[in-house]
């Protein structure tokens, strides 16, 4: 199973991705996850990444598109992998295309987690009560930007996956075991 899920910040990708992981055994793969993993390791990508990094700049598609193509090659993606937080942008989507083709792969689905943008907003702010405000990103102003860069970078994916016919659109706004089980139906139908 080759997934990748979208929606906007605050839409329970991580929560469902955790979820996936157990029930089917394979990899959850978060840019930034295997951002700090190449950067420890010490690999050349790695290397060129925390010089990026370092100096406060972003790193670029190429980079990260170099990274996520490695991680793609471990022993434990063979079964599969669940992509989290990648692609963010059409061309980063064509470069996946591409990579994953490369490999003789090919996404089962790209499961879109619907989400209203302020319902989103209340959700952070009642977690930052909850927990005392412990996340930096747990704030309005901030999930209302991050919501911004959502809308205009990676909402287009949803109709570049659509017309591919790989995307599954689930209610996100739904209560954990109900979005699960829409996920499940979704990507085993």
């Amino acid at each position: 199973m080759r997934l990748i899920l979208l929606g906007p910040p605050g839409a329970g990708k991580g929560t469902q991705a955790k979820i996936l992981v157990e029930d089917y055994g394979i990899p959850q793969l978060s840019t930034g996850d295997i951002l700090r993993a190449a950067i420890a390791a010490q690999t050349p990508l790695g290397l060129e990444a925390k010089a990026i990094v370092d100096r406060g700049d972003l790193v670029s598609d190429t980079i990260v598109n170099g990274i996520v193509s490695e991680r793609l090659d471990a022993e434990d993606c063979k079964p599969g992998f669940i992509l989290d937080g990648f692609p963010r942008t059409i061309a980063q989507a064509n470069a996946l295309d591409q990579m994953l083709a490369q490999k003789g792969m090919k996404l089962d689905a790209v499961v879109e987690l619907k989400a209203d943008a302020d319902e989103l907003v209340r959700r952070v702010i009642q977690r930052a009560k909850d927990s005392g405000g412990a996340r930096a990103d747990d704030n309005e102003e901030v999930l209302r930007k991050r919501l911004g860069v959502y809308a205009e970078q990676t909402a287009p994916l949803v109709n570049y996956y659509s017309q591919k016919g790989l995307l599954k659109t689930v209610d996100g706004m739904a209560p954990v075991d109900q979005v699960t089980s829409a996920i499940k139906t979704a990507i085993e139908s």
